[in-house]
């Protein structure tokens, strides 16, 4: 069974990963889901005329999808869903169970027998009309993305041009599903090896890229012809439902795409104890991972996890420093800091320390703050009250261990769950805010003094996901890119997600790729067929 641990964590993203901190059950809710220093209030005006806009464009469905169909939860449940900008109550959604679930789930199977046998070009058509739908909403979706994650809406947008990527790349792999002819050890033999779609696959998406991490799960699901039962947060449903509007409208049939959200343990458990799910893919937590592959094991299916981050960020004495800067820039703010491969720490070599977090903190300090939907934002809110306690936890804990604030560190003025951008000196390994993701706009700086050392502290974590290197040495680069315990590594370079490249982590960051060719392995059964003389 999965334990109330997975009911407080399933619908955050790799949220508080390790966090010592108790978190009340604001972040799971209770009927309402709403965060606690969201009061519900009647809708801003600039927020209605969006929703409005919205509604007009078919694009704000507040029901699940379940076999095609638009369905309110069957005990008539509902949830908020507030803008963490301003505690505008953008919508109420289905609050679904059980029930839902597991009708979610025989749609799912009852339409795999049919999408399984279309072929690989018509499945690839249907994806790519899904694609040219998603880019041509791009401005409606990154308003909603904007209004219920909070991150500003430049940034939003790029997040849409970023998941239709996923759904093209794989419209065009599932024309490249190949098998294998073997040479067979007996002449009046033939061995064929066929890869054939796992299943119903179950899709578990996190708050902080709402669209992203669905079409990275369900683009390999759908090529290669598995169906999907998706799981969005409760924190950040509507932009799933109108992602799942345009696949319907882009020729995907019926109950091969289905929506369920709500009460996170009854979903999740009937989800992991379904036999007819053959594969969950989940994006989240590392606590909640390990859930996952236990209530897995009884049914034996297939698990693909991205979980917990602590990524490194180097910065050599040879680096250059308007290279680094800017790549730590990107990699440390985005998304306000709540993304899986944020910087979590900054290594500095001792002889460029000093010059290093003034450039940084000066370039920090011009990051500027406020609702997304605003012109000019750089860094939007945190996603809730709770994420801000978080991160005001590790600060204090740093600074009570003799780590010195360079700038920031401190909610920010505009109140709500907006916090300073923040640069901390004199960092330590042993730290919290070494050792666990702070999943917020704070960037802690330690400092090293050789190659060894810095490779040392990098390694000296469970996790594995992401590091980055900032050298002008090409050797350098190889030598520690190769000693890095990490799934990924960016090279002078702060950016490194793309849809075709393998993402993933190693240790205790997660199992299987997603991205790239190698996506596509996760939903694919391998068979042999050994076939003999027929006469």
């Amino acid at each position: 069974m999965i334990t109330t641990m997975f009911a407080r964590t399933i619908h955050r993203r790799f949220s508080f990963h390790h966090s010592s901190i108790s978190l009340s059950n604001s972040l799971r809710g209770n009927n309402s889901h709403s965060p606690t220093n969201l009061l519900p209030r009647e809708m801003s005006m600039e927020t209605e005329r969006i929703v409005d806009r919205l509604k007009s464009s078919g694009l704000l469905q507040t029901k699940g999808l379940i076999g095609g169909k638009w369905t309110d939860a069957y005990d008539g449940k509902t949830i908020e869903v507030n803008n963490p900008a301003s505690g505008d109550v953008i919508a109420s959604v289905a609050c679904m169970g059980e029930r839902e679930t597991k009708d979610a789930i025989s749609s799912a199977y009852d339409a795999f027998s049919h999408w399984s046998k279309l072929t690989a070009n018509d499945r690839s058509s249907r994806l790519r009309n899904w694609y040219n739908l998603l880019l041509q909403h791009k401005e409606e979706l990154g308003q909603l993305i904007t209004l219920e994650q909070g991150k500003p809406l430049k940034e939003a947008i790029g997040e849409v041009g970023y998941g239709a990527s996923f759904i093209e790349f794989f419209a065009e792999e599932a024309k490249r599903i190949y098998g294998d002819i073997i040479p067979s050890t007996l002449s009046d033999r033939r061995l064929f090896v066929l890869k054939q779609p796992v299943g119903v696959v179950a899709a578990i998406t996190p708050w902080n890229f709402p669209l992203a991490m669905i079409a990275r799960k369900v683009g390999p699901a759908l090529a290669c012809g598995c169906t999907v039962v998706i799981k969005p947060s409760e924190l950040t449903p509507l932009t799933a439902l109108a992602a799942a509007e345009l696949a319907l409208q882009s020729g995907i049939p019926p109950g091969v795409l289905n929506v369920v959200m709500g009460d996170a343990i009854k979903i999740g458990t009937a989800l992991t104890e379904s036999p007819q799910v053959r594969k969950i893919t989940f994006t989240g937590s590392t606590a909640v991972g390990k859930k996952l592959m236990a209530g897995a094991a009884d049914t034996v299916k297939k698990v693909s996890l991205e979980l917990g981050g602590n990524a490194p960020c180097i910065v050599f004495d040879d680096a250059d420093l308007e290279v680094a800067i800017k790549g730590s820039l990107a990699t440390k703010f985005r998304n306000s800091g709540q993304t899986c491969v944020c910087a979590n720490r900054i290594l500095v070599q001792e002889g460029i320390y000093e010059k290093f977090t003034k450039a940084f903190s000066d370039a920090v300090q011009n990051l500027k703050v406020g609702n997304g939907l605003s012109e000019g934002v750089s860094q939007g809110p945190l996603i809730n009250e709770a994420a801000v306690k978080k991160v005001e936890s590790f600060v204090e804990d740093a600074v009570s261990k003799g780590a010195k604030l360079l700038l920031g560190g401190k909610r920010h003025s505009l109140g709500m769950s907006f916090y300073e951008p923040t640069v901390i000196g004199d960092v330590k390994n042993e730290m919290l805010i070494a050792q666990q993701e702070v999943f917020g706009p704070v960037a802690p700086v330690l400092r090293f003094k050789t190659e060894e050392e810095a490779i040392q502290i990098a390694n000296d974590t469970n996790a594995g996901l992401a590091a980055y290197i900032f050298t002008n040495s090409i050797k350098r680069s190889w030598r520690v890119s190769e000693a890095l315990e990490y799934g990924i590594v960016g090279v002078n370079e702060g950016l490194v997600s793309t849809e075709v490249a393998p993402f993933g982590g190693f240790k205790q960051s997660g199992l299987g790729r997603e991205g790239s060719k190698y996506g596509m392995d996760d939903y694919l059964e391998i068979k042999y067929i050994c076939m003999g003389n027929m006469g």
